[in-house]
């Protein structure tokens, strides 16, 4: 069971998750179809050792699985699109986890990509980045900070300037918030955000209800994390979503639905939660 201000490290509690969202995309990268190419993902797993429990082959017979790293697929390339498209000099990954990002996509000359996460989980990426010898491809700031906390003094002390247009990433993070985290984390941001800015967020709305309650999919969450994947969601009920509350404070709005994201990039979704996940709004918004 979550609560306000636990921690957690890499193969615990929603760190654990980061480590299934890497081998999610480390089954893409060896797709000869993929999506996204993260060779950095694998690395992440297995200087892990344990926690969770994957399976590598891109034509795995595990129906939920194949799903799964599907999923990781279409979004980070959706993410990815938004992210360079915005053509801003600095990138703020909210709960960066293990994304790989400022390693992997070819940035602008000058780009700035900050990473927000526990302290525990940037120590781990950053001892896996040094031992695989990458170099980013743009300048990496890493912020080691609970997003709830006060995140935007450190961002600031990082070298963050909120005179400039910025790029902001909520990928995989709204659910693990509590509402008025939530609510506060998207103040935050637009306070920080100067005209010419762009966030894109990942939100999962009434859909992660049909998600967690399929039974299939918690037992792949028992065996990939070792816990019930409800037990680190907050619940809570939010008064309005992301596009509600964006557009209301003067921000263009694109949402388009996970499912017709996918059968755009050529990879629809199917299987069994194929109806739910594909249900995922996938937003980018920009302020004018």
């Amino acid at each position: 069971m979550r609560t306000a201000d636990d921690q957690w490290d890499i193969t615990s509690s929603v760190g654990a998750t980061a480590l299934a969202v890497a081998a999610g995309r480390a089954t893409e990268t060896r797709r000869t179809d993929r999506l996204v190419d993260d060779p950095l993902a694998q690395a992440f797993v297995d200087a892990a050792g344990h926690g969770v429990d994957i399976q590598g082959d891109p034509q795995d017979p595990d129906e939920l699985w194949r799903l799964q790293a599907t999923y990781q697929g279409v979004r980070s390339r959706f993410f990815d699109e938004a992210l360079r498209g915005a053509g801003t000099g600095q990138v703020v990954l909210l709960a960066a986890g293990l994304d790989a990002r400022a390693l992997r996509l070819d940035w602008p000359s000058g780009t700035t990509v900050f990473e927000v996460d526990q302290p525990r989980v940037l120590a781990f990426k950053d001892g896996v980045i040094a031992d695989a010898g990458r170099a980013p491809t743009a300048r990496r700031e890493t912020v080691p900070v609970d997003l709830r906390h006060d995140w935007p003094l450190a961002l600031t002390e990082a070298g963050f300037d909120p005179a400039r247009p910025t790029a902001w990433l909520a990928e995989g993070l709204l659910p693990y918030l509590p509402a008025d985290a939530e609510r506060l984390l998207f103040e935050r941001v637009h306070a920080l955000s100067a005209p010419g800015s762009r966030i894109a967020v990942e939100h999962f709305g009434v859909s992660i209800d049909r998600i967690v309650s399929d039974p299939h999919f918690r037992a792949l969450s028992e065996r990939m994390l070792g816990t019930d994947v409800r037990e680190l969601f907050f619940d809570e009920p939010r008064s309005e979503g992301p596009v509600e509350w964006l557009q209301r404070h003067g921000w263009t709005v694109g949402s388009r639905r996970a499912a017709d994201v996918a059968a755009g990039y050529g990879r629809p979704l199917d299987g069994a939660v194929a109806a739910s996940m594909g249900q995922v709004e996938l937003l980018s918004a920009d302020l004018g």
